[in-house]
């Protein structure tokens, strides 16, 4: 079920893809971009995702508001104007994606039209991302697919049949390369409406690898993700929470970004291989702990051990419990004394 991205296997039984989503949090400042880039880095992303929408795709009514919180007072902000204002050129996506090369970073970004995919993919991207409000544009769908690059689709809002139509829609263009993201699209999402038990039945109903976009404060429910299978997890990231713009105040930052990365990474080495029997480092304890049959007496020289002559004791040296049954009528070489450990040596 893995892909591969940038050279690297996306799946399950993979280490996870983590992206810091920067988004709208570079507030319109390249040099703000480059030093939440170079955060990003240091807090242990794989990868930034920025938006090289064009407003006017998504919005036409420019009466539409959007409200949020920002240093705790309640904004309100004309939506096309708060989006215009954070559009990327073509020559400010190209000057990040080198950045983000010279930075050792992946680099990726949500577009909202054919151009925009034709773009990231002669900018060289490794990966294509569908945002959620766009899951139902079904030609940009088919449009990403035709790149023949690996492509991430958000089901924020989605219906079953919207994610089945999108993910029909895609593979018709004979490109199989999808991750699936689970997302719930609340800012910030409450964890009673996490539902992350859907990333198991995302892989099941739709046998791709899939993910998590996570819109949930602090780290848990990244790290809990991994453990029900996710492979990618998506976090919106800023460089200050205090920075004015509708995204920071519920985006992490690069201490929360970290502690979710470092929680990741401890959950991938918790989850282990699935296969049952003891590990490498339970061998000693194995030895120690485990019980033996011992002599619950002293015992002479060619007794018959009767079953009163057994206790069951540490260290699990000798024969295990269940081997009682098999000591009861057999004849010992030498005396005993109480508590030595019975093996097949001792008996006649």
């Amino acid at each position: 079920m893995a892909i591969t991205i940038e050279n690297r296997p996306i799946g399950p039984k993979e280490a996870s893809y983590l992206v810091a989503e920067i988004g709208l949090n570079y507030n319109g400042d390249l040099g703000l971009a480059r030093e939440t880039i170079d955060a990003a880095k240091d807090s242990g992303a794989d990868a930034v995702k920025f938006q090289n929408y064009v407003t006017e795709d998504f919005i036409s009514d420019h009466s539409l508001t959007h409200e949020y919180v920002e240093n705790g007072k309640t904004v309100v902000r004309s939506q096309y104007e708060m989006f215009k204002a954070y559009e990327l050129s073509e020559s400010d996506l190209a000057a990040l994606a080198e950045y983000c090369r010279e930075r050792g970073i992946g680099f990726h970004s949500t577009p909202t039209n054919p151009e925009g995919v034709r773009l990231l993919a002669n900018l060289g991207v490794g990966v294509l991302k569908n945002g959620s409000d766009y899951l139902t544009n079904l030609d940009l769908v088919r449009t990403m697919g035709e790149t023949g690059l690996p492509t991430v689709l958000s089901t924020g809002m989605a219906t079953v049949g919207e994610i089945d139509d999108a993910v029909r829609a895609f593979r018709q263009t004979g490109n199989d390369k999808l991750i699936l993201l689970h997302c719930v699209s609340n800012y910030p999402c409450d964890p009673k409406d996490l539902n992350l038990r859907r990333i198991g039945t995302l892989q099941d109903c739709f046998s791709c690898p899939v993910g998590l976009s996570d819109h949930s404060e602090g780290a848990f429910a990244a790290a809990l993700a991994v453990g029900l299978g996710a492979c990618w997890i998506e976090k919106h990231f800023t460089l200050d929470k205090t920075l004015p713009g509708p995204d920071h105040r519920f985006s992490a930052d690069p201490l929360e970004f970290k502690a979710m990365a470092e929680g990741v990474r401890i959950a991938e080495l918790a989850l282990g291989s699935a296969q049952l029997g003891p590990t490498g480092s339970e061998e000693d304890a194995r030895q120690g702990w485990r019980l033996s049959c011992v002599t619950a007496r002293d015992l002479d020289a060619n007794h018959k051990i009767e079953r009163s002559d057994i206790a069951f004791n540490r260290p699990g040296t000798g024969l295990p419990p269940k081997g009682a049954d098999w000591l009861v009528g057999r004849s010992i070489k030498t005396a005993l004394t109480k508590g030595h450990v019975l093996t097949p040596e001792d008996l006649l």
